[in-house]
């Protein structure tokens, strides 16, 4: 018996004026995306209901959470999961991957240079004070040569689709990008919810992240190692991400440490066990730069390990991500990546930036204070979602604190204009509706770059929300990379 209209998932379901990733599409991407499309009309809503409902008491049981150190009342918590996919066909991340691996190529040489013959600040393509005078510019890492010329290993380029249906890239994230575990266990979760759905499918795996990471890491160990050690260095328990990093440890087969395991003795790293000390050569570390080395950085951190830079700048111990990569990201420099890639690659950017206003310019300055309730004012330093101002969505009295706020500390803030983010058919409170969505796929890299199929899909759970973080009341969806067309 064929189920009432009503009930069918998108039976209601109405995306104008925004770009929809399932029904946005034309020509052949169209045709790739039918077959989805028909077998999710095949679920009705109370199906879609039941099987979110195992997913979410599946997460819980997995002990899959995250940190929200501002509610004392829900310290961890599950990241909310929605059941339908979000799908990018096989063209469609062809320029994503060739966008996405063409930024960290042009970052690490922006990096090897600012660190060593600063061209690109004396031929004025990039500010030097923007550089120099940034809070994470590590004068420690100058004349430091990493193998490979890799300062970025791991990057998370977030990026978004606007009206038209065009990538842009919103920010870059070449510290330590987290959420990658998502990416793995949203596909498991998939797999074992919806069998239906993917069934025969050409998919784009994910579940090789670990083993890819792990040889990108091997290719950057100090030279003369031929099968180096490699440990993963986590703050500990109490860190906001310490799921994730038990779960890349397992996927990579290496240690999870923390500081009090590992020790430098002659400008070598050691890892303490029952057998006795054993050699260390490759850090994956998941500890800011100010606590990694309480020799050369913060003295009272009792997170790190001091040494850490003085076996790196002796050729015996590589960092990844390496130390002082956040100058690279630094949402300043951001608006600058375009002219960085032309610089050193001598090509045109694949992927677009959103435009931006610096407001440590006189020009980005006025600007962005005669449209604040146009604009999205965003901190240089923070990140999770905090502090960014939603100018056409924020009260009278917010943003005339935003206004002091940029007043008083200019260089601090960058704003771009409010971009109508495409969203996807998201199942919330019993009904498929709209729901703003980013995406940050993941770039490995040691010799050459590796990207991950996909990467993680934030979506916005509150309706009319732009803002996509966990922090913030975010969740994700798993995101289906097609092969081709669909058979």
């Amino acid at each position: 018996m064929t189920e009432p209209t009503a009930s069918r998932p998108l039976a209601d379901y109405d995306p104008a004026p925004f770009f929809c990733e399932l029904t946005g599409r034309t020509g052949q991407d169209a045709a790739d995306l039918a077959m989805i499309r028909k077998r999710l009309e095949g679920h009705d809503v109370a199906t879609l209901m039941q099987r979110a409902r195992e997913a979410e008491n599946e997460l819980f049981n997995l002990g899959i959470t995250f940190t929200v150190y501002t509610d004392k009342d829900a310290i961890d918590r599950i990241l909310p999961f929605d059941v339908i996919p979000r799908i990018l066909t096989a063209a469609e991340w062809r320029q994503i991957e060739s966008g996405v691996t063409q930024r960290v190529q042009a970052l690490n040489l922006f990096l090897w240079d600012v660190y060593h013959d600063q061209k690109i600040l004396k031929d004025g393509i990039v500010p030097r004070d923007l550089v120099l005078g940034n809070s994470n510019y590590r004068p420690e890492m100058e004349g430091l040569d990493p193998p490979c010329g890799t300062y970025i290993h791991i990057n998370g380029t977030d990026i978004v689709r606007n009206r038209n249906g065009e990538f842009q890239v919103l920010e870059d994230n070449g510290r330590s990008p987290s959420g990658v575990s998502y990416v793995v266990e949203n596909r498991h979760l998939m797999q074992r919810a919806f069998p239906d759905l993917m069934r025969g499918l050409k998919v784009q795996p994910v579940s090789n992240y670990g083993e890819q990471l792990v040889a990108k890491l091997r290719e950057v160990a100090p030279a003369g190692v031929d099968d180096p050690s490699i440990v993963l260095l986590s703050p500990g328990v109490y860190n906001s991400a310490y799921f994730e990093h038990i779960f890349l440890a397992r996927e990579m087969g290496v240690p999870l440490v923390e500081g009090r395991d590992l020790i430098v003795e002659n400008d070598r790293v050691f890892m303490r066990t029952l057998a006795g000390l054993q050699p260390v050569h490759v850090i994956y570390r998941r500890i800011n730069d100010d606590f990694l080395d309480p020799e050369a950085f913060n003295k009272k951190s009792m997170l790190g390990v001091a040494g850490l830079m003085r076996a790196a700048r002796k050729g015996n111990l590589t960092l990844a991500n390496a130390v002082g990569t956040g100058v690279a990201d630094d949402k300043a420099v951001y608006a600058y990546v375009p002219d960085i890639i032309r610089y050193y690659l001598t090509e045109e950017p694949i992927l677009k930036n959103v435009d931006t206003h610096i407001c440590g310019t006189e020009v980005g300055l006025k600007y962005t204070l005669d449209h604040l309730a146009e604009l999205v004012v965003k901190p240089v330093g923070e990140s999770g979602g905090y502090g960014i101002v939603v100018g056409p969505k924020a009260t009278q009295m917010e943003r005339e604190a935003c206004r002091r706020q940029i007043e008083a500390d200019p260089a601090n803030f960058i704003s771009q204009p409010m971009i109508d983010l495409s969203v996807c058919p998201t199942l919330v409170d019993g009904k498929v509706e709209p729901r703003h969505v980013d995406l940050r796929p993941y770039a490995v890299t040691g010799r050459s770059t590796w990207v991950l199929p996909g990467g993680l899909t934030r979506v916005a759970l509150k309706r009319g929300s732009l803002i996509v973080n966990s922090s913030q009341g975010g969740g994700t969806k798993d995101t289906w990379v097609l092969e081709g067309a669909q058979s």
